[in-house]
């Protein structure tokens, strides 16, 4: 596979490339990440083709969206910037505490949700203010999970009227499940759905409905979470969370079959969703060059028939998780 090979989103006129950077380590997820940090990430990752960022005003209260506008301001040539809606940032009063968001450092702002017609106008215009960008290709719908009915009566007409007057070019949802996700595909007419841990190598939930829904509606998928938050990547997290014995167990096998084979884990875990042709995009989260390096290469690696057979023949082996 290559990094830089172009697919439309839906019926849009955007191109996204098959390898794009996702922006929440940018945004200090987990840990700190520095500007100059943050602008190398950056760099490295449109030199190595990955043209399409995705960033939200959730990633360190607008952090995120600084510093990926600043980068993309910078460099020259066509990038494609996805952002979110649905999250408002409104400055904390005097001894408010911050958010129990996982982004140390963040700016002294909190998170309202905002579904409403107005909120999403709203969260745009922020967002393009954070960006220092006249417009953006893609906003999809932040984690609705408790906002369904209002994204249906206001949420979704005013992306639509959006993307009708030309002011972003493909609109969409972006969650960690996959049932709403489906809903909407089936519901409404959207381009995208950035579907995040729900089509990995440890829980294929999506495959149930979601994916044969976009086939069937012609709506294309972003796949993020491809590593369930640093499992299927050496790590010991999975959805954000410590990861229980037996997925630590599972993922341990699945990378005794990949080493059998002669491939790293990784590899088959950022390739994984990119076979599905629903897929337009695998999203992937990058706070240095290293690391970008790292999954581009993951993602160009050739791996052998015969691990995808035995691969693709393993059963789900979780339930769908939480927000993003």
């Amino acid at each position: 596979m290559r990094v830089d090979e172009r697919r439309r989103l839906g019926g849009s006129a955007v191109e996204v490339t098959a390898l794009s950077l996702g922006g929440a380590a940018l945004g200090g997820l987990y840990a700190p990440v520095s500007g100059a940090a943050a602008a190398a990430t950056v760099a490295r990752a449109l030199r190595r083709g990955l043209r399409h960022l995705d960033t939200a005003p959730h990633y360190g209260a607008g952090t995120s969206e600084r510093r990926l506008g600043a980068a993309v301001r910078a460099v020259a040539g066509e990038v494609v910037v996805s952002t979110k809606a649905g999250r408002l940032l409104v400055p904390r009063g005097p001894g408010e505490p911050p958010d129990d968001a996982g982004f140390p450092g963040e700016p002294e702002f909190r998170r309202v949700w905002d579904f409403s017609a107005d909120g999403v106008r709203r969260s745009l215009s922020e967002s393009l203010d954070r960006l220092g960008l006249d417009r953006v290709d893609v906003v999809y719908l932040h984690d609705p999970d408790d906002h369904e009915e209002q994204v249906y009566a206001e949420a979704y007409p005013a992306l639509a009227r959006l993307r009708d007057e030309g002011a972003v070019g493909a609109i969409g949802a972006g969650m960690n499940q996959a049932a709403m996700l489906a809903r909407f595909v089936r519901r409404l007419d959207l381009d995208v759905v950035l579907c995040a841990g729900r089509y990995t190598l440890l829980d294929r939930s999506a495959e149930a409905d979601l994916l044969p829904a976009c086939l069937e509606r012609g709506t294309s998928v972003v796949a993020g979470g491809v590593f369930n938050s640093g499992l299927l990547a050496g790590g010991t997290t999975y959805d954000y969370a410590p990861a229980p014995p037996r997925l630590l167990a599972e993922a341990e096998r699945l990378r005794a079959v990949c080493a059998g084979h002669g491939v790293p884990l990784r590899a088959a875990a950022v390739q994984f969703a990119a076979r599905h042709p629903a897929v337009a995009s695998v999203l992937v989260g990058c706070r240095t060059p290293a690391e970008v390096d790292d999954n581009a290469d993951s993602f160009e690696r050739d791996i052998p028939g015969a691990l995808w057979t035995e691969l693709e023949a393993e059963p789900e082996a979780e339930p769908e998780g939480g927000r993003s």
